[in-house]
């Protein structure tokens, strides 16, 4: 089974830059969905960005557009959130996901909740 793994959390000012970067188990298929949530407690999961492999098309939520950036290396089955310019607000714990993308993929990422690999997080918090 496909499992992910988080890196590159970890605590900064506000302003500051961080990167998370998403590593695959195993070869997973090029054409899936990739994307990052941020949750906070006592708040549903958030998708912050996506990334449709196979056409290389990222999407992003608003609050974050301009900001952040989902990049991906298929070489070594890894996702990437470059994030820049970041707000205290952007403190949460961020899962990485991956699975095949719905067919209205244009219309619902990154906002499509329907992965069924998650990684287990890592902490990000933005200090004001």
């Amino acid at each position: 089974e496909v499992q992910l793994f988080e890196s590159g959390g970890g605590s900064v000012q506000a302003g500051g830059s961080l990167t998370l970067s998403c590593t695959a188990s195993e070869v997973i298929t090029g054409t899936g969905c990739m994307a990052w949530f941020r949750q906070v407690p006592g708040k549903d999961r958030e998708g912050v960005a996506a990334i449709a492999r196979g056409s290389n098309v990222s999407f992003y939520v608003d609050s974050v557009k301009g900001r952040f950036t989902i990049s991906q290396d298929i070489a070594v089955n890894t996702v990437n959130l470059q994030m820049n310019s970041l707000k205290p607000e952007d403190t949460g714990t961020y899962f990485c996901a991956w699975d095949r993308c719905p067919i209205e993929w244009r219309d619902v990422l990154p906002t499509w909740n329907g992965y069924n690999y998650w990684g287990q997080g890592t902490q990000v918090t933005i200090s004001s």
